[in-house]
């Protein structure tokens, strides 16, 4: 099973332009608030028209600009689990459900819906309303409305923005649990790399509207190639590099030379993770004045000034923990070294 969305639509001053291919797994679509993201799930679903491409699924045409083909969301067979769940506040649960085996003979119906709350784990919330349940059994109940309909996708619109922080970690779970069994593709949105890194395979970066190429979750953590996709997935130290040869280039923000493992050719930034910089002399070393110290829950962030003053990136983020940054003894300077596997050279996108 697979979802082939090659779309374009002018969202205000930009242009939605997304070319992606989901196959039977869970894809994440990643980026900043107001890329585009929800609009590229409306579209699929038929709430939204593009303005021009294509949405095929398994083979069945959903839209098609060129041959004038845009099926209504009904026809579609997809699934959407909207931000807040819309569950209906003055129905019970299992007439919650009962909502999405509308197509089925009346006399099956029952046995779905008793099915449906079975595999839901919702056994004796039957009667409940939506305002008496938890986070997690609504998010349940709204995906049981979803599933008894048997879509052929899934689209999931940032499914934990609605649970405060402590329900969060066991209602993804839940979710984690639930999408193993569906057969078929799942969009995920999210502007949240934890919640990418934990449920998806493969990914799409959605920069300014535009989609980057698919890659898989493990890739976009570990080795990112381009600058918005890096941002995303959490990096926070950057800087603009002149590419040398294949081994060495100069860091303009950071005012040093670095010395990296393979600078592919396109690279004009390069990036670290924070907690990556080693408080202590090394490869790539460099004297920095420490700017400012946060001790947070779990570790201390470091803001140090390089030699490359006051540029846009100038300054690193060192993240270490409470024990080692003790024992260097609170200093005003420190000279930070970061090991050339570690540094990951980057192209910036339009």
């Amino acid at each position: 099973m697979s979802l082939t969305v090659q779309i374009k639509k002018q969202l205000g001053k930009f242009m939605l332009d997304v070319d992606f291919q989901a196959e039977d797994e869970v894809t994440g679509l990643l980026g900043a608030s107001g890329c585009g993201k929800s609009m590229t799930l409306k579209c699929v679903a038929g709430i939204e028209k593009p303005d021009e491409g294509r949405i095929i699924l398994n083979g069945r045409t959903l839209f098609d600009s060129e041959k004038k083909i845009n099926l209504s969301p009904q026809k579609r067979r997809v699934g959407y689990l909207f931000q807040q769940y819309a569950l209906f506040p003055n129905m019970t649960v299992e007439k919650n459900i009962a909502v999405g085996a509308h197509a089925m003979p009346r006399e099956q119906r029952a046995a779905a819906v008793a099915e449906s709350i079975t595999a839901m784990r919702l056994e004796g919330l039957e009667k409940k309303f939506p305002a008496q349940l938890s986070g997690g059994q609504q998010q349940r109940t709204a995906l049981a409305r979803i599933l008894i309909s048997n879509p052929e996708v899934l689209l999931l619109d940032e499914p934990f923005s609605a649970l405060d922080d402590y329900l969060k970690w066991q209602v993804e779970m839940e979710l984690a649990d639930l999408l193993k069994e569906f057969d078929g593709p799942t969009l995920f949105v999210s502007h949240s790399r934890d919640e990418v890194f934990h449920l998806c395979r493969s990914v799409c970066v959605l920069s300014n509207g535009k989609s980057e190429d698919m890659q898989s979750a493990d890739e976009l953590f570990r080795a990112p190639e381009t600058l918005s996709a890096c941002l995303l997935s959490g990096c926070k130290n950057f800087t603009k590099i002149k590419r040398l040869d294949k081994t060495h280039a100069k860091a303009l923000d950071w005012g040093i030379d670095l010395e990296g493992v393979d600078i592919p050719e396109s690279a004009n930034c390069a990036g670290i993770r924070a907690h990556f910089i080693r408080p202590q002399p090394g490869p790539n070393q460099m004297e920095c004045q420490v700017e400012r110290v946060i001790h947070d829950l779990f570790s201390t962030v470091v803001m140090l000034k390089t030699p490359g003053g006051d540029s846009g990136w100038s300054l690193l983020r060192m993240e270490v923990s409470h024990q080692r940054w003790a024992a260097l003894g609170d200093p005003e300077t420190l000279t930070v070294s970061m090991e050339p596997a570690d540094i990951m050279f980057l192209r910036e996108t339009d």
